[in-house]
């Protein structure tokens, strides 16, 4: 069953944990509230959860605190959304008239008919800024050095009134809703992890400078560094962990398990032991160290975790099937189930 709990900002009253029908009860009385349960990275407001205001009669979108101000305007657009779905979530976007949201190729799940789709070099973070064909190059050059396409997808609300886009994670996880100016206006992801975010959200790269790091730290040497200061969001594998490190405070990771982290902390890899346990415990040679102060996201599910058990238990060549029951050959295959006939 799944377990909420609530913050009221007004009064710093901590309310849980609390099942879904009483948390929605909750959200509909005091509809000011954050909300977190287990797999999410941050508290959101309670409007911006579709698990907690979907099917509440009148219960108005969502209106996220808008970002500061930079010269008179803000650098991203002020963006409105909600993150549906448990095991398999999606975010849906609600733009106004002249709003945009980028997101990366292949990641649309549907749109309204006003939402207009242009494909831009680079991350768009440049588009109506002025920004000259050496500035989009650039931008374009850092996904291509992430693994990441030349261009991004931009949704634009070109009608009246509201529109809404949608963008789905590629593989079984959690949508995490971060907005970059309550984390120091930058954070270090790994390098396939954005998934959408504001126009005006910039999507650089981070050098791993150590080389051990960037051979056996399971990120490589470069990762993805998200900048500015409007809502982005963030695909993990499976369920995730948010940790405060303290200065100083060091936790060891899987090299796989490290989704982003803040731009003060460090990361490093240590041995995992012993040359027994580097044999034969399982976790390879390597675990990640990530040094505070700052917050780290880890994943419960890493994509090359379930690719390996994928590619398995997939059929070898000449029929053979890797399997539970593989052991006993045809019998087996019988015995567990796992049948093509």
């Amino acid at each position: 069953m799944t377990q909420w709990y609530l913050h009221d900002p007004a009064s710093n009253r901590r309310i849980g944990p609390m099942d879904t029908d009483s948390a929605r009860a909750e959200a509909t009385r005091n509809p000011g509230l954050l909300a977190w349960r287990e797999g999410m990275g941050d508290w959101l407001p309670v409007r911006n959860i579709a698990e907690l205001v979907d099917g509440v009669p009148g219960d108005p979108a969502s209106v996220p605190p808008p970002p500061p101000r930079q010269g008179g305007r803000s650098r991203a657009d002020d963006i409105e959304f909600r993150i549906h779905g448990q095991e398999m979530q999606f975010v849906e976007i609600e733009l106004d008239p002249g709003e945009s949201a980028i997101a990366e190729a292949g990641a649309l799940m549907f749109k309204d008919s006003a939402v207009q789709m242009d494909t831009v070099f680079g991350d768009g973070s440049h588009q109506g800024q002025g920004g000259g064909f050496m500035d989009k190059l650039l931008s374009a050059g850092k996904r291509v050095i992430t693994g990441e396409s030349l261009f991004t997808t931009m949704f634009t609300h070109g009608g009246s009134g509201k529109a809404r886009v949608a963008f789905a994670a590629p593989y079984p996880g959690t949508v995490l809703a971060m907005k970059l100016d309550e984390h120091g206006g930058r954070i270090i992801c790994q390098k396939d992890s954005f998934l959408a975010g504001a126009r005006g959200v910039q999507i650089g790269v981070h050098f791993q400078r150590k080389i051990l790091t960037g051979l056996f730290g399971g990120e490589g040497f470069i990762m993805q560094k998200l900048e500015g200061d409007g809502w982005v969001f963030i695909h993990a594998g499976g369920c995730v962990v948010e940790r405060e490190l303290a200065a100083g405070e060091r936790i060891d990771v899987d090299t796989g398990c490290v989704v982003g982290y803040h731009a003060g902390v460090s990361m490093d890899v240590r041995p995992v032991g012993g040359i027994k346990s580097m044999l034969f415990g399982g976790e390879g040679v390597f675990l990640a160290t990530l040094t505070g102060p700052g917050k780290v996201w880890l994943q419960s599910l890493p994509f090359s975790r379930l690719a390996g058990r994928m590619l398995a238990a997939a059929p070898q060549a000449g029929g053979q099937n890797r399997g539970e029951g593989s052991v006993l050959g045809g019998l087996g295959r019988i015995l567990d189930g796992d049948n093509r006939f």
